[in-house]
């Protein structure tokens, strides 16, 4: 059963959905007419932002932040602090594509000790704790036993693009890709994951996180610098 970490943090996932899934048909209805819906995205993920920050609030007063929008701030607690991002997939969000989450984590001491995924269009809640396994909804995920490539489940992610070439493809057409780092990496662990705490989820379905140059655990550079900066 969840702890009442993983309860908050889920409740907290729910309750930022609910505005998500009504502006995902908004941005549904604004790509077919064919109107930008940028700004509505953006409007939808500081909103959603807003609820997580005082539903996580609330709930632990003491913690500290590091939100998409409003980035770190420190909490009376110097240890615990929150790392949320109300809409990861944003991407597929804007293009109307159905598959996009809620992702939340918490750090203790500079380390991720518990996470979760919300994934609203499929009320599917990809959970972990360190030393308490790795969920989906109330079902155990494990690694599987394969031990070649050959017929494993594997995630490529496509490095962000400068702004260089950002500019550079600018009226180009968008090539589709898959949904942000924490989703689908909770979709690879379903045997199908990693939730949005790096190496955590990864030892508790049994398995290990490698980056490209071979480095074992390692925190992601996003949460590498929520350290940094909450330990300043």
């Amino acid at each position: 059963m969840p702890s009442a970490t993983v309860n908050v943090m889920e409740a907290a996932a729910r309750k930022a959905a609910r505005g998500l899934i009504r502006d995902f048909g908004e941005a549904e209805n604004l790509q077919v007419s064919g109107k930008g819906p940028d700004g509505l995205v953006a409007e939808a993920v500081r909103r959603a932002e807003r609820v997580l920050r005082a539903e996580l609030a609330r709930a632990r007063p003491g913690f500290g932040f590091l939100m998409e929008a409003t980035g770190a701030a420190p909490g009376e607690d110097p240890d615990r602090c929150w790392a949320a991002a109300p809409l990861d997939g944003r991407a597929n969000f804007l293009h109307g594509v159905p598959h996009f989450a809620v992702s939340i984590a918490l750090v203790e001491a500079g380390e991720p000790v518990a996470g979760a995924v919300y994934e609203p269009l499929r009320d599917e809640l990809f959970w972990a704790e360190k030393g308490a396994g790795c969920y989906v909804n109330r079902r155990r995920l494990r690694v599987s036993s394969r031990r070649a490539l050959a017929g494993a489940n594997v995630r490529a992610a496509q490095r962000p693009a400068s702004q260089a070439e950002t500019a550079q493809r600018r009226g180009q057409p968008r090539v589709a890709q898959g949904v942000g780092q924490p989703l689908g990496g909770a979709k690879v662990a379903r045997g199908a994951g990693a939730v949005p705490c790096g190496p955590l989820p990864a030892a508790d379905v049994g398995g290990d996180l490698v980056d490209q140059a071979g480095v074992h655990g390692g925190l992601a550079p996003r949460l590498r610098k929520l350290v940094q900066i909450l330990g300043q």
